[in-house]
């Protein structure tokens, strides 16, 4: 039985997945003509010895190797969603090859919405010089060209996973909006997939990891100025009167079965009942997202499991609830404890009803490291004055617009075959957190996570 119940509003089709759907629990991804099993599904189990995710039984395999462009030459690459954030992620990317920030050509779309394909596919044509820009409605499609160096991925959630994967196998970098996945059976998929091709770059979207004052708190922590870090503390708070993503509007111009493939946008997750609703505003159902916790907290997460530099989240809890927005089926708040080996505590606050969060910092037995601007603040414990300790400050660079330094690295690593910082691994240790705390708040109690065994289940 869950412990928080779906409002009376939300259509069937966006039924949550961890009350027991069959079909969920049964989902396989295909990457590239051979199987991947995702491990155990979104099932919401009860019971200590029933694992709730658990890493792929069948080995992932092999596939094309990436090709790195030859020195001076244009990335070419292609785009696979062309909804709001993949058509700004292309303005965005032509704006800094206007600024002669880098070499890419953007040579192909795919979406299952023809209008948005259209709206895109202009876009891309009149900032590139007129030049043609192909458009798929099948994502497979653009991925058999060998012209293509690099896709950029910003589909649904639900969809991450199984494109990323058919995307590394056609030996293709990726650039993965996030989360990474929608789960975290979906995460280890991916990550057995990227080990199995580990020359093939994948960059998640968590821009945050780019501001300098986490590697310089990291560095901090690492040469010892804060003792040891005990816990930590962050959060991404918003409000708004009518409702998170409330502003995705509904075009009726769309039509299923004419210029909308419906069922393919549904894909991994079964046939659903047409709901523009869910289409537009995807993000407000359990069944499609994660919500605050995938969509808003992994922006603040990965920076920070990054500074603190523990390892693998082992237990994670979450409350939360359906405050004001009533309406919404994922909760409009949410307070997430997660521990890491029995050596450090996070806590994290997630909300989409007030929007004053908790004050970003690492306290250690030594000293607190705050966060909250564009430097670090050091400030040791009244204990440890006498020895000599002092307030620090550590100047940080303003690097201007993070998420276009992101997209920058990505590229520089698509060139150099560097790893980046936002990798899959770093991807698949936020999922921990992502998907136990969605249990959490949906099933109740708390949930372990073994990085020995890579196996979840509830504690």
């Amino acid at each position: 039985m869950s412990n928080h119940d779906r409002p009376d509003s939300v259509n069937d089709s966006a039924a949550h997945p961890h009350a027991g759907d069959p079909g969920f629990s049964r989902r396989r991804f295909i990457a590239a003509g051979a199987a991947v099993t995702a491990g155990a599904a979104l099932i919401g189990a009860t019971s200590a010895d029933q694992p709730v995710a658990s890493p792929p039984k069948t080995p992932a395999p092999q596939g094309r190797a990436a090709k790195t462009p030859k020195e001076g030459e244009a990335i070419r690459l292609g785009v696979i969603g062309t909804g709001g954030m993949g058509t700004g992620h292309c303005q965005a990317i032509l704006s800094l090859v206007g600024q002669g920030k880098e070499k890419v050509d953007i040579v192909a779309l795919s979406d299952v919405c023809q209008p948005r394909l259209d709206a895109a596919k202009a876009i891309c044509e009149a900032g590139q010089g007129g030049r043609t820009v192909e458009v798929y409605r099948d994502y497979t499609k653009l991925l058999e060209r060998d012209d293509i160096h690099a896709v950029l991925i910003a589909s649904p959630e639900h969809w991450h996973a199984k494109q990323a994967a058919d995307a590394i196998l056609a030996g293709k970098d990726v650039y993965l909006e996030k989360p990474m996945t929608l789960d975290l059976p979906d995460a280890l998929m991916l990550r057995s997939v990227q080990q199995a091709n580990p020359n093939t770059i994948v960059q998640v979207g968590t821009q945050m990891t780019r501001l300098p004052k986490y590697p310089a708190a990291r560095q901090a922590i690492k040469d010892g100025l804060i003792g040891k870090p005990v816990w930590s503390q962050t959060s991404y708070c918003r409000n708004s009167k009518d409702g998170e993503w409330q502003y995705y509007g509904i075009d009726p111009a769309w039509k299923p079965g004419e210029n909308l493939d419906w069922d393919n946008w549904c894909g991994p997750l079964g046939k659903q009942a047409w709901d523009p609703a869910v289409y537009a505003r995807w993000r407000r159902y359990s069944k499609f997202s994660t919500g605050i916790i995938g969509d808003l907290l992994v922006h603040v997460m990965t920076p920070m499991m990054l500074a603190i530099d523990m390892g693998w989240p082992t237990r994670v809890v979450a409350t939360g609830g359906h405050y004001v927005d009533k309406k919404m089926d994922n909760p409009d708040q949410i307070n997430i404890n997660v521990d890491f080996g029995g050596e450090h505590t996070m806590i994290v606050a997630g909300s989409t009803c007030n929007e004053v969060g908790l004050e970003t910092m690492i306290r250690g037995h030594k000293g607190t490291l705050y966060l909250g601007g564009r430097h670090c603040q050091f400030r040791p414990e009244r204990i440890f004055v006498d020895e000599g300790l002092e307030e620090k400050r550590i100047e940080c660079e303003d690097i201007g617009n993070d998420q276009d330094v992101h997209r920058l690295n990505f590229f520089k690593c698509v060139r150099t075959r560097e790893k980046p910082d936002s990798d899959v691994e770093q991807g698949a240790k936020v999922m921990v957190v992502v998907d136990l705390a969605t249990r959490s708040f949906w099933e109740g109690g708390a949930y372990r996570f073994d990085p020995k065994t890579m196996t979840a289940w509830k504690a």
